[in-house]
């Protein structure tokens, strides 16, 4: 079938909105009329290849949609049904068999190597191969084909142009809170990085009952937004330095705290404001050969953990439909973060959210 998509086909250039083919599903996979497609950081830093995934390709990994066909051997969803599209495991290695998916052994081939696990790519344009398959959707376009273990069911009521992200950024940080730490009521957390997986994690924080939650960020508009959100404190590093404002609130180190930025400085900043016993999560995708350091007395005398999370260790059949239950119940205001825009303003979106313009950029078809 026809689709409209925007094909990104040199490393860092705009997208470009193409008429393209789009082939059947295949047994195992579920074609999506998309109607909400996040704009992510990773989709990103993909165009620019510090992930090199093959160009021409489709990127978009954060959507959302109503399915139109299933393969015959198809029995988790049927037309019609509503859908979270989200990453994609091989489901039989022993990360997936322990039901830790995020970890899949095969993570990076079935979600960035821009085809199948044959190698095979169901997108093409006058007979070139585009690649796709990325994070098994490619949903930078009116149409996806994803797969049966990667597509999650969710409640019809819910609106398909907020739930895109919930695939990934938004699940990634609500998850390193509610999955990963699981931090107990009156518990302290510092997050660095006020965008909107940082954010995500500052909601997950305020919902499960932490008393001290301190944005970090060099917006003070990002700072503003993260106590309207549940935010209880929050720090610009250029006015004051964050390590100490956080011990000094904290009285002696927060008991999380969570690196969303890639930055080594900004890492060591994470952990150095850790009391003893702290875990930090890191979640900044950072480029290839990216280095950080840390003081060894200071994670091994204190007991410091320093722990890196992908996906927000979520299951996501499992993880999505509940944060669906929480945005619908109004205790995960998602859309606050979220601005919408054509598939036709990508170029736009994507800008938007690199200059901080726009927390959370979204394609609504």
């Amino acid at each position: 079938m026809k689709i409209r998509a925007a094909v990104c086909r040199g490393q860092g250039q705009e997208f470009q909105i193409e008429e393209i083919d789009l082939a059947d599903p295949r047994d195992d996979e579920v074609l999506v009329r998309n109607v909400g497609t996040g704009v992510c950081h990773t989709d990103l830093i993909c165009r620019d290849q510090w992930y090199p995934v093959p160009l021409p390709c489709v990127f978009g990994h954060e959507g959302a949609g109503v399915v139109e066909a299933v393969g015959k051997s198809v029995a988790k969803v049927k037309p019609g049904d509503h859908v979270v599209m989200s990453f994609m495991s091989c489901g039989t290695c022993k990360s997936c068999r322990m039901g830790r998916p995020a970890y899949c052994s095969d993570l990076y081939m079935r979600n960035f190597s821009g085809g199948r696990p044959d190698e095979s790519s169901p997108l093409s344009a006058n007979g070139e191969r585009v690649n796709g398959v990325f994070f098994a959707q490619s949903s930078f376009a009116t149409h996806s084909i994803a797969f049966e273990r990667s597509v999650v069911k969710v409640d019809q009521d819910a609106d398909l142009t907020l739930l895109g992200p919930l695939g990934c950024g938004i699940q990634t940080g609500a998850g390193a809170v509610f999955n990963s730490f699981n931090p107990i009521a009156g518990t302290s957390i510092a997050v660095f990085g006020a965008g909107s997986v940082g954010l995500a994690a500052i909601m997950a924080a305020h919902a499960v009952g932490c008393t001290t939650i301190i944005a970090v960020d060099i917006k003070d508009s990002r700072i503003a937004l993260a106590k309207e959100l549940g935010a209880t404190h929050g720090v610009n590093p250029n006015n004051a330095d964050p390590v100490e404002y956080i011990k000094d609130i904290t009285g002696g180190g927060a008991d999380y705290s969570l690196e969303m930025t890639a930055n080594p400085k900004v890492f060591r900043n994470s952990v150095d404001c850790l009391g003893p016993l702290g875990t930090v999560g890191i979640i900044g995708a950072a480029a290839v050969g990216t280095e950080y350091t840390f003081d060894a007395g200071d994670v091994m005398l204190p007991g410091k953990t320093i722990k890196g999370l992908i996906e927000g260790d979520s299951v996501p059949d499992i993880f999505i439909p509940r944060l669906v239950t929480l945005i619908q119940q109004g205790k995960f205001p998602l859309q606050k973060l979220v601005h919408s825009y054509k598939l036709d303003e990508i170029n736009k979106a994507a800008h938007d959210t690199e200059t901080g313009a726009t927390v959370k950029p979204v394609l609504v078809f």
